[in-house]
């Protein structure tokens, strides 16, 4: 049965965090599907998701396979404090350090593994991380936004009225954009030594194709890289299927 639990974060890294919200705690809603095993796939949602929907079935497949699992709600989003408009590329980092911290803390041994898996914007949060803790051995992704421009028309309306607010009544200011700026993905490139799996549809218009096989050109580490032919940036039930197959094979053959 999935265990759901929360972690407490103090993020000061991040000018939204130093300007708002100071040093008092915040809570990360988080779920753990356990496995008799000492290896874990850690799931990092994306810009706008959560850890529902196909983050469950992901983790129950994990599971399945001899993982144990955990997903979960960055800040601002899903369960966890926050509203949306106060996150950051930073509150993420902070996010899933502190998941990280919490799960590991007492459940891994020297003979375990963890890797991360992530979609979109999660892309982001976990290359970065993945390129400075050395607790996480791999990482896999699909549709990663691995190039800021991605968000340029997102950062033109900001500059033109201030915010953007989407459909769903989340907004951005300019905090987020100021913030992202701070990660160039050269310095993921310059630092990441672990295995990487990319997942991608040609035909993704949110974040091109073009962006992960350029990711994968610089980065100086093993990389595969699967392009699924007609696919958007959300994926067919069909397409989902075969990445998890491609995705729990890949781990086997890496040794994880």
């Amino acid at each position: 049965m999935p265990r759901e639990f929360t972690v407490s974060v103090t993020d000061g890294s991040s000018s939204v965090a130093e300007s708002e919200f100071g040093a008092d705690p915040e809570s990360v809603a988080a779920v753990h599907h356990e496995a008799p095993s000492d290896d874990w796939l850690v799931f990092c949602h994306g810009l706008r998701s959560d850890k529902s929907g196909s983050y469950e079935q992901r983790c129950q497949r994990a599971v399945d396979e001899g993982y144990n699992a955990v997903r979960f709600d960055c800040r601002g989003c899903g369960e966890s404090d926050r509203d949306f408009v106060d996150h950051s590329l930073s509150t993420r980092l902070s996010d899933l350090q502190a998941v990280l911290d919490s799960v590991l803390q007492d459940d891994r041994n020297n003979n375990g593994s963890l890797t991360l898996f992530d979609s979109s914007f999660g892309g982001a949060v976990a290359l970065h991380t993945a390129a400075t803790d050395d607790r996480i051995d791999a990482v896999a992704t699909r549709a990663p936004v691995t190039d800021i421009s991605t968000f340029d028309r997102y950062r033109t309306q900001v500059e033109r009225e201030g915010v953007l607010e989407f459909d769903s009544g989340e907004r951005l200011d300019e905090r987020f954009f100021d913030d992202l700026d701070r990660y160039p993905f050269a310095d993921v490139a310059a630092t990441l030594d672990v295995p990487v799996a990319i997942f991608h549809g040609s035909a993704d218009d949110s974040v091109p194709v073009a962006d992960s096989l350029d990711a994968a050109g610089v980065l100086e580490t093993d990389v595969f890289v699967q392009v699924f032919e007609g696919e958007g940036h959300s994926f067919s039930r069909e397409a989902e299927a075969r990445l998890r197959g491609l995705l729990f094979a890949w781990l086997v053959e890496t040794g994880l």
